[in-house]
């Protein structure tokens, strides 16, 4: 994934930014990472992903993310909520549009 590629979609947090707050506060369990702009606290779908980069942090590694594009990523999350996982709080990224079926 692209630095500077949304991991979460409902608050517009960065892969870059989540990245540089775990190397600058240093957090003790991944759900500090909702510190960060509130990352993870909105639908729910970066929770795993918070996780995966907390992770790397503590022991390296590649994580899922780093083998999603942003375009698979952004459709894994719309799958996500539009199967009622999830509720985006206002403000946040738009749905892209479903693909059409064949």
């Amino acid at each position: 994934m692209e630095p500077d590629a949304k991991i979460c979609y409902c608050f517009h947090i960065t892969h870059r930014k989540l990245v540089n707050f775990v190397r600058q506060t240093r957090p003790r369990v991944p759900s500090q990472l909702s510190e960060c702009g509130g990352a993870g606290t909105g639908c729910g779908w970066c929770i795993p992903f918070l996780k995966q980069i907390f992770q790397q942090a503590v022991a390296g590694g590649v994580t899922d993310l780093e083998q999603l594009s942003p375009q698979e990523y952004e459709q894994r999350r719309a799958a996500y909520i539009r199967a009622g996982k999830g509720q985006p709080p206002p403000g946040a990224t738009p749905l892209p549009e479903p693909d059409p079926q064949p």
